[in-house]
């Protein structure tokens, strides 16, 4: 149940050992927020952080009033913390923005304007990925590309979480009740009407990114079967070629050796032949298994977060508090 105290705009923030950038994040990003014209909250979700950032965050809520602080049991993934984020968001339209502040705050106002003028959705591309690696580049090439042939739903190229969602959006993507979760995908699937602003990216201004390439590498593999069945239906092809072109090979042997007496010996051969389709079977069978452990994930049912501690102040002190910057 919504009430007249809730903000205009929520800033939800996934934060894991982000300690080096906390100071420069919040600052540009309460800069920026007190130029518009309206109320907000900021959303920091700690997700198990090792480096003292929810600390940092805590301290920082006595000159910050609408900095909102939600502390995880343990390390839940980024997908999992922004999720509890946007469960825990108040606000008439929600934005995800990374803490390495690699999006710029700058974008937000010009984010508005477009929700403002009657989007439901407002992404921010990237015009190019100058900061990555070429191994990083074309990955994410590959990814989207890759991506959006198979699944039913396209995930625009180079837009990441950051975006501003409407309240509705925002409602329709906590309804959905998947637990393994690919939020790019989640908002892709929900649709409304949607706007794009392309933008600069910036360097990352301090410590190192926390994603693995095997961390990657497994969420562009939770992307492609969370959103696709192709893969499963491209092997059952594969199964039907691979079985034609033997009973063909199979016929030309028995003819041959009928009509011809020519026969075919070759142990390597036919060893090559069946380690091939051996390999191609367990092949299929893991990726069959990918599916079917996705399903049973998902019937456990079992919660895609847990809150350990919430860190809040007084609603109606922070309004007043947001009034009196503005005023001056």
């Amino acid at each position: 149940m919504r009430s007249e105290s809730d903000p205009d705009i929520s800033l939800v923030i996934p934060v894991y050992n982000e300690v080096d950038v906390l100071d420069e994040l919040l600052h540009s990003l309460t800069e920026v927020l007190s130029k518009i014209d309206c109320t907000y909250e900021i959303i920091c979700i700690d997700d198990g952080s090792t480096d003292g950032s929810l600390q940092k965050l805590l301290s920082m809520q006595t000159h910050i009033p609408s900095l909102r602080v939600f502390e995880l049991s343990r390390n839940f993934g980024k997908e999992s913390a922004l999720s509890a984020g946007l469960d825990q968001a108040r606000g008439n339209a929600a934005i995800p923005f990374d803490a390495d502040i690699q999006d710029p705050p700058d974008l937000i106002p010009k984010m508005v304007a477009e929700w403002r003028n009657g989007y439901d959705v407002v992404l921010a591309r990237r015009r190019s990925r100058t900061y990555d690696g070429w191994l990083k580049r074309l990955t994410a090439w590959a990814f989207y590309r890759t991506h959006n042939i198979l699944a039913d739903i396209d995930i625009p190229a180079d837009v990441g979480d950051f975006r501003l969602m409407d309240r509705h959006v925002v409602e329709a993507v906590r309804a959905l009740p998947e637990r393994k979760r690919f939020m790019k995908g989640l908002f892709a699937w929900v649709g409304f009407r949607t706007t794009i602003i392309d933008f600069e990216r910036r360097g990352r201004r301090a410590g190192t990114t926390n994603w693995s390439f095997r961390q990657l590498w497994n969420l562009a593999l939770e992307a492609i079967t969370s959103f696709s069945m192709v893969p499963l239906r491209l092997w059952l092809y594969v199964g039907a070629i691979v079985s034609i072109i033997s009973f063909c090979y199979g016929s030309a042997i028995v003819i041959r050796t009928l009509f011809f007496g020519i026969d075919f010996p070759g142990y390597a051969s036919m060893f090559s032949a069946i380690m091939f389709l051996g390999g191609l079977q367990l092949f299929c069978l893991g990726l069959l298994g990918e599916y079917v452990g996705r399903t049973y994930f998902e019937t456990k049912q079992r919660p895609v977060y847990i809150i350990r501690k919430a860190y809040e102040q007084d609603e109606h002190q922070n309004k007043l508090d947001q009034n009196q910057q503005k005023q001056a």
